[in-house]
C-alpha cells in the first residue's frame, strides 16, 4: 500500500520593521511580513517608498504566550465589534492592532488572512486547534449557519470566562497547600544540610550525651548530606512514572480521579465544579442548536474528571437509543437528585437551556463558597504543619543546650 508523504508545516514569514521616505519626501514607517529583506525592499519600492532601515521585529521574551483568558477576551472583543456594525475583517484588524501580546497579534492576523482568502470564521479558527478547541469551532460554525454569529460569540465568551474562572478557583484551592508544603520541604532540607551540621560540631565539643530526638535529627542530616541524590532521584522517577501512567493507562486515570473525589473538602469542590462544567457546556451547545448526541463529546471533555467523562459518554449512548436525558443522568448515579429534577423540568417544559444554566450558576456559587471556606480553614492547618516540621528541627537542636543549662543550674 502506497504511503502518503506528509507535507512539511509551512512557516509564517518573519515580520520586519521598516523606515523610509515616500514620493513626497515624507518619512514613513511600518511593519510587514516578507520572505526576506530583499523581497520587502522590492515591495516598498514598487509602492514608491525608498526604504532606509529594515530590521527584523524582535519577539518579546515575556508576555507573548497565549492563554485561555486571551481567547475568551478575543471572543468578547469580536462580539462587541460586530454588534457595532464593524465588518469581520476590519474587526479582526482592529483587535489585532490593539492587542498587547505579540502572540495574539500574530494569531489574529493569520485568522484574518484566512478569511481574506475565502474561508469562513469557523474554518479559520479551526486552523489553530491549539487555541480554539472543537467546542469553540463548532459553536462558531453553528452561529454562522444560523445567521446569529454575534449572539453565539457572546455565548462563547461567557462560557469561556465562566469555565476559566472555575478552573482557576479549583487550581487555587489545590495549589495553595501544595506550595506551602513544598516550601516547608525546601526549608527543612536547607536546615538539615547546612544548619544542623554547625550545631553538631558544637555538641561534639560538649562531650555530653545527646537526647534521642537530637541524635535522630543529626542522623537524618548526615544521611541527607551523603545521599541527597536518592530522594531527588526517587521524586524524578516517581514523577516520570506517574506522567507515563496517566498517558498510557485509562484505568490509572480513573483510579486517580476517583481517589481525588474522595478527598475531604477538595473532592467536593472538584465534584461540584465538574457538574457545573457539564451543565454550562451542555446549555451552551443546546443554545447553539447542536444535536444533543453530538454535543455530549464536547461536554464529556469539559468535565475535567474521568468518572464524569465516562458517565457523560454513557449518557450519549443512552440518548442515541431514545432514553431521556434526566433518566440517563439518574442511571449514572453521578448527579445529585436536584440536578436530575431540574433537567427533567427543563425537558418537560421546553426550557432545558434555562434550567441547565441555573444548575451551572448554583454549583459555581457553591464552588466559590467552598474555596473561600477551604482557604480560611486550611491556613491554620498549614501553619500547624509548618510549626511541627520547622519547630521540631529547632527544638531538636536546642534540647542539648536546655539539658546542659539544667545540669549547670
Amino acid at each position: 500500500m502506497a504511503t502518503i508523504a506528509k507535507k512539511a508545516p509551512i512557516k509564517d514569514p518573519p515580520i520586519f520593521i521598516w523606515e523610509g521616505k515616500n514620493k513626497a519626501g515624507v518619512k514613513v514607517r511600518g511593519e510587514e511580513q516578507a520572505a526576506n529583506v530583499n523581497m520587502l525592499r522590492a515591495t516598498l519600492r514598487r509602492r514608491g517608498i525608498q526604504p532606509k532601515v529594515i530590521k527584523a521585529k524582535r519577539k518579546p521574551m515575556f508576555g507573548s504566550s497565549i492563554g485561555p483568558a486571551d481567547i475568551a477576551y478575543f471572543a468578547r472583543q469580536l462580539t462587541a465589534m460586530m454588534r457595532s456594525g464593524v465588518p469581520l475583517v476590519q474587526s479582526l484588524e482592529l483587535i489585532s492592532n490593539g492587542h498587547e501580546k505579540a502572540g495574539m497579534q500574530d494569531l489574529i492576523k493569520k485568522i484574518r488572512q484566512d478569511i481574506e482568502g475565502g474561508a469562513d470564521l469557523g474554518t479559520a479558527l479551526g486552523n489553530h486547534p491549539k487555541y480554539f478547541d472543537d467546542l469553540f469551532v463548532s459553536l462558531v460554525k453553528a452561529g454562522e449557519h444560523s445567521g446569529s454569529l454575534e449572539d453565539m460569540l457572546e455565548k462563547i465568551a461567557t462560557y469561556k470566562e465562566k469555565s476559566e474562572s472555575m478552573k482557576s478557583k479549583v487550581k487555587k484551592a489545590m495549589m495553595y497547600p501544595l506550595m506551602v508544603l513544598i516550601m516547608a520541604a525546601v526549608v527543612s532540607c536547607i536546615m538539615l544540610i547546612w544548619v544542623i551540621p554547625q550545631f553538631k560540631s558544637i555538641f561534639e565539643s560538649f562531650g555530653a550525651d545527646l537526647p534521642a530526638f537530637t541524635l535522630w535529627v543529626i542522623g537524618l542530616s548526615e544521611w541527607l548530606q551523603a545521599s541527597w541524590w536518592q530522594p531527588l532521584l526517587f521524586l524524578i522517577v516517581a514523577g516520570i512514572a506517574f506522567k507515563q501512567a496517566k498517558l498510557r493507562s485509562e484505568k490509572f486515570n480513573v483510579f486517580i480521579d476517583s481517589l481525588v473525589l474522595k478527598l475531604p473538602v477538595m473532592g467536593v469542590i472538584i465534584e461540584k465544579s465538574a457538574i457545573a462544567r457539564f451543565a454550562r457546556t451542555l446549555a451552551t451547545m443546546f443554545a447553539a442548536g447542536v444535536p444533543m448526541v453530538e454535543a455530549m463529546d464536547s461536554v464529556a471533555g469539559s468535565t475535567g474528571n474521568r468518572l464524569f467523562q465516562n458517565a457523560t459518554l454513557q449518557i450519549k449512548e443512552d440518548i442515541s437509543k431514545g432514553v431521556q436525558l434526566n433518566t440517563s443522568m439518574l442511571t449514572t448515579q453521578r448527579f445529585p437528585s436536584m440536578v436530575v429534577q431540574m433537567t427533567k423540568i427543563g425537558e418537560e417544559s421546553g426550557r432545558l437551556e434555562e434550567m441547565l444554566n441555573k444548575v451551572a450558576e448554583y454549583f459555581e456559587e457553591q464552588v466559590d463558597d467552598l474555596v473561600d471556606t477551604l482557604s480560611k480553614q486550611i491556613e491554620p492547618l498549614v501553619m500547624a504543619v509548618l510549626g511541627v516540621i520547622i519547630g521540631g528541627l529547632v527544638i531538636a537542636m536546642y534540647l542539648p543546650i536546655f539539658k546542659l543549662g539544667a545540669a549547670v543550674g
